[in-house]
């Protein structure tokens, strides 16, 4: 199985490139299953449920969140209606929506983490218990968007579910990551994917917001510059569907315009 996990979309820029190239990728690397990370799709800030559809008739086959996730108030009523879109499994009891699924035959789970991130139960044992909860039931491929700032807590939870997981794949801090590899278990890691975003701005927000705050310290709300080139960052994993091990690990980077 080849899995294509598509880094934070960011705004309509993110989304549009999204819709320009991800039907053509999947039929050029012969994809399987296409996770893409929707949680800035809304102006650079939340996700809604017509979003998320105009992300999954741009070829996913899962949505995946993380800390922006109920950024558009909204979307906490919308999500239990979409049955592809997922929201990180370990924040607290009472969030709506689910923190996992099975697509195409394979395990596709989101979580949150904890460094520089807030306050979230423990994503190593939520990971643990949806194992457990599972046991047999668990598809032999098992995807993780593992949705974490610090880069020695994503490494970890790679060697944490090394041989449990075909692949624990980054996303977050829009940067892409040199990193990807396959663990002696078994399990394909990259740190982090990256996004699909503007690249002549600071993580997809205008580079005059984010200067302005770091000089001034003064609040500015955040917007998602439009034109320029954009980038696409994403990772595909060939998996050995009768084994749930990771055959390979690759980036597969684009851009878009200018």
């Amino acid at each position: 199985m080849k899995v294509l996990f598509v880094g934070d979309v960011v705004g309509r820029p993110g989304r549009d490139a999204v819709a320009a190239l991800l039907p053509g990728l999947r039929k050029e690397l012969g994809v399987d299953l296409a996770v893409v990370n929707g949680e800035n799709a809304a102006g650079g800030a939340g996700l809604t449920a017509t979003l998320a559809l105009e992300l999954r008739d741009a070829g996913a086959d899962v949505v995946t969140n993380g800390n922006h996730v109920w950024d558009q108030r909204q979307f906490a009523g919308e999500i239990d209606g979409l049955d592809f879109a997922i929201r990180p499994v370990n924040l607290p009891p009472g969030n709506p929506g689910r923190g996992w699924l099975i697509s195409k035959g394979a395990l596709v789970v989101n979580a949150i983490g904890r460094v520089f991130m807030g306050t979230y139960d423990d994503p190593f044992r939520a990971l643990d218990a949806v194992l457990e909860e599972l046991g047999d039931r668990a598809p032999k491929v098992r995807i993780l968007d593992w949705h974490a700032e610090a880069t020695s807590e994503k490494v970890a939870m790679g060697w944490h579910l090394d041989g449990r997981f075909s692949a624990v794949v980054g996303s977050h801090t829009h940067v892409p990551t040199a990193d990807a590899r396959v663990l002696p278990g078994g399990t394909a890691l990259v740190a982090d994917t990256g996004m699909v975003g503007p690249r002549d701005a600071i993580l997809g927000v205008r580079t005059d917001i984010i200067l302005g705050r770091f000089r001034t310290g003064m609040p500015k709300r955040f917007e998602v510059p439009e034109g320029g080139p954009v980038v696409f960052n994403s990772v595909l994993v060939d998996v050995d569907d009768a084994t749930g091990r990771a055959r390979s690990i690759e980036r597969v980077d684009r851009t878009v315009g200018g």
